[in-house]
């Protein structure tokens, strides 16, 4: 009777795409009002994205940026969900979600700053609505509820959307922030990046669930499971969930599914000790952007040329970023103090 009701309960939360992984468009009706230019433009982001993943890890690597989760292999569900947002919305980021905020219109040089530890990096343009990256798992669910709740209050025509990973889910905030927002109606869009593992822990390990989607139930909210890796199909379902919030329909739970090519984090992690080589090969069949790449390709609007294009603009930006940051006074003890905590 269990295993009955949990394989009727997957059933209902089956994964969506638009895409294959050879580029072919197999859900025509899921296919999003996009224009020639709004497609060519979301390929030219995941390729920023994964060039500013490789060059953040040799960064890393020379001792120039602290702290550095890779993005490789979740370029579509973080590039395909911001892509759907408008300036007003609100971003509640994780550690890992630099892509979205970078998109969002906080400049490199202020994440550069973040993974630093250095205090500017949290002074923001005027006008971009985000918080800075959560270091505490899944603490931004909560954050994210409230920022919708308040947005409802002040009638505001936008939504705030949280993004946590497959463990992240697994936190008490998870159920907590998605239960709240459920309660009072909130514009909040919580979206799960489910890259297989949290940190070395496998899926399978972290709950007795078959998706992450199905946890919304519980909730009162709406769920949906999208692959993760086809950048249309994540563009869509965010795109549905934030027009449902903003007309009141209520907040929506994304479970993106994905994976992360390299290591958890630049922190140490061998991701060959807990991973087969198998499965890694497995999912590079899915890359993001060679899917994307060959659907581009077949309509005439990508080609090798304009991607080279594109990775050199991106490497000469953080190049330039690093440099504009290297030209700052260190941050001191004092500074440390002055702005984290409040006299009165």
């Amino acid at each position: 009777m269990r295993e009955h009701l949990l394989n009727r309960i997957e059933a209902e939360f089956k994964e969506f795409r638009v895409l294959d992984e050879e580029g072919n468009v197999i859900n025509e009706e899921l296919f999003p009002n996009l224009s020639d230019y709004e497609l060519v433009e979301l390929m030219k982001r995941m390729v920023y994205t994964r060039t500013l993943d490789k060059q953040s890890i040799l960064l890393n690597r020379q001792g120039r940026l602290g702290f550095y989760a890779p993005t490789s292999g979740q370029e579509a569900s973080m590039v395909g969900s911001q892509f759907a947002l408008s300036k007003e919305d609100w971003l509640l980021p994780g550690y890992r979600d630099i892509p979205q905020l970078f998109f969002h219109g906080v400049p490199l040089q202020n994440l550069f700053l973040w993974s630093r530890g250095h205090y500017k990096a949290g002074q923001f343009p005027e006008g971009v609505n985000a918080l800075l990256p959560q270091i505490i798992i899944g603490a931004q669910i909560i954050q994210t509820a409230g920022v919708a709740l308040g947005l409802k209050k002040k009638h505001k025509h936008a939504v705030a959307i949280g993004y946590t990973g497959d463990g992240g889910s697994s936190q008490g905030d998870f159920y907590e922030g998605m239960n709240f927002a459920g309660a009072f109606n909130a514009p909040a869009i919580f979206f799960v990046q489910n890259n297989q593992f949290a940190i070395s822990t496998p899926f399978s390990k972290q709950t007795a669930a078959k998706t992450i989607a199905q946890k919304s139930v519980a909730a009162g909210i709406k769920g949906i499971r999208v692959d993760g890796m086809d950048v249309l199909a994540v563009y869509k379902a965010t795109s549905d969930a934030r027009n449902e919030a903003i007309n009141h329909e209520g907040p929506t739970l994304i479970e993106a599914l994905t994976y992360r090519f390299g290591p958890h984090s630049t922190s140490g992690d061998n991701p060959d000790l807990y991973r087969q080589s198998e499965d890694v090969e497995e999912w590079k069949k899915k890359d993001p952007l060679i899917r994307y790449r060959i659907f581009l390709t077949k309509k005439g609007l990508w080609n090798e040329e304009f991607e080279e294009s594109v990775i050199s603009q991106a490497k000469e930006e953080i190049k330039q970023a690093i440099k504009e940051i290297d030209k700052l006074p260190r941050q001191t003890v004092e500074d440390l103090h002055r702005y984290m905590y409040e006299k009165r």
